[in-house]
C-alpha cells in the first residue's frame, strides 16, 4: 500500500514538472521567436527583408546599422532618449524616495491623510487635456523638462518603496541614531538611503524603462526635430513609407521603392539600437531588482 501511494505521488510529481516545463518552454519561445526574426532581419538586407526573413539572417550585411548611425536624426534621438533616461530616472528615485520615508515613519502626522490623496490620484485623474493646459500654462512645452515634470512620482512604486521602509529599517535603529544626537534628515541621509539599494535599483529600473519607451509624452509635448527622442524618429521613420504613388513619376516611384525597402531594414535595426541599454543595464542590478520586489510586494 505504501509502494502504491509513493508511486502515485511520483507520477503526479512527474506530471506536474512536464506540464511546468512545457508552460516555461511555450513562454519562452514566445518570447524568443519575435528576438530572434528581428535580429535576423536587422543584419538581413533589405531585398531579404521584403523576400521574407525568419530565424538566421538572408544576405548577411549591416546596411540597416550603417545607415542609422549616419543618419543624425536617429543619433540625436538616441542622444535625447539617453539623456531622459538618465536624468528623469534620477529625479524620479530621488522624488519618489523623499515621498515614501516620512510616509513610513509612524510619528509623521497626518499620514493617512496624505496616502489617501496619493491614492486617490491611482484612482482619479484629470485626464489628458487638464493635464496639458497645466504643462502649457507651466511653460514646459516643447521643452527637455516636458519629459520630465509630468512624471515625478508614479504613486504605485512610491507605495512599494514605502512598504521597504517599514518592514525593512527597525524603529530602534532610528531611535539609537536619535539618541546619539542624529536628526531627521541624518536620519534619512546616512541610515535609510545606504541601507535602501535594493528598492533603489527597483524603482531606477522601472522608471528608465518607463523613460525610454515613453512615447506618449513626446507626442504631446514635444514640437521640435532636435528634442525628439528615439521612439518618435521610429515612428517617423515608420510613416515614411505611406506615401501616395498615384501622383508619382516612374523615376520616383523606383527611388520610392529603394526607400521604402531601406526603411523597412532600418525599423529592425532601430528595434535592435533601442533594446540594448535596457538589456545591458538589468545584469546589473538584477540581485537588487529581485530582492527589492520581493520585498516590497510581499511584506506590508
Amino acid at each position: 500500500m505504501v509502494k502504491k501511494s509513493r508511486r502515485r505521488f511520483e507520477i503526479a510529481d512527474v506530471s506536474y514538472l512536464t506540464v511546468v516545463w512545457l508552460i516555461i518552454i511555450i513562454s519562452s519561445l514566445m518570447v524568443l521567436l519575435p528576438i530572434l526574426h528581428v535580429l535576423a532581419a536587422s543584419f538581413s538586407s533589405s531585398e531579404a527583408v521584403i523576400r521574407g526573413v525568419y530565424l538566421w539572417p538572408r544576405d548577411f550585411c549591416l546596411d540597416g546599422y550603417t545607415a542609422v548611425f549616419q543618419n543624425s536624426k536617429v543619433l540625436r534621438g538616441f542622444v535625447n532618449s539617453v539623456l531622459y533616461t538618465v536624468i528623469g530616472t534620477a529625479f524620479n528615485v530621488v522624488m519618489t524616495i523623499c515621498a515614501a520615508y516620512p510616509l513610513a515613519r509612524n510619528k509623521l502626522h497626518g499620514r493617512k491623510t496624505i496616502m489617501m490623496l496619493f491614492v486617490f490620484t491611482m484612482l482619479f485623474s484629470g485626464g489628458m487635456i487638464p493635464t496639458y493646459l497645466v504643462v502649457h500654462r507651466l511653460k514646459l512645452v516643447d521643452t527637455f523638462w516636458s519629459m520630465i515634470f509630468p512624471t515625478a512620482i508614479n504613486v504605485y512604486l512610491m507605495i512599494i518603496a514605502r512598504t521597504f521602509f517599514e518592514n525593512t529599517i527597525p524603529n530602534d535603529l532610528y531611535e539609537a541614531a536619535h539618541i546619539d544626537g542624529a536628526n531627521d534628515f541624518q536620519l534619512f541621509l546616512y541610515i535609510a538611503i545606504p541601507l535602501s539599494k535594493a528598492i533603489c535599483a527597483v524603482l531606477a529600473l522601472r522608471y528608465a524603462v518607463q523613460h525610454w519607451n515613453d512615447y506618449y509624452q513626446a507626442v504631446l509635448y514635444i514640437r521640435s526635430d532636435g528634442r525628439q527622442p528615439l521612439q518618435i524618429v521610429l515612428r517617423n521613420i515608420m510613416l515614411a513609407t505611406n506615401i501616395d504613388i498615384d501622383s508619382m513619376s516612374a523615376m520616383d516611384v523606383e527611388q520610392y521603392a529603394k526607400l521604402k525597402q531601406l526603411s523597412y531594414l532600418l525599423k529592425y535595426s532601430l528595434i535592435v539600437i533601442s533594446t540594448i541599454p535596457m538589456l545591458v543595464l538589468y545584469p546589473f542590478i538584477q540581485k537588487y531588482f529581485i530582492h527589492g520586489v520581493m520585498i516590497g510586494a510581499i511584506k506590508g
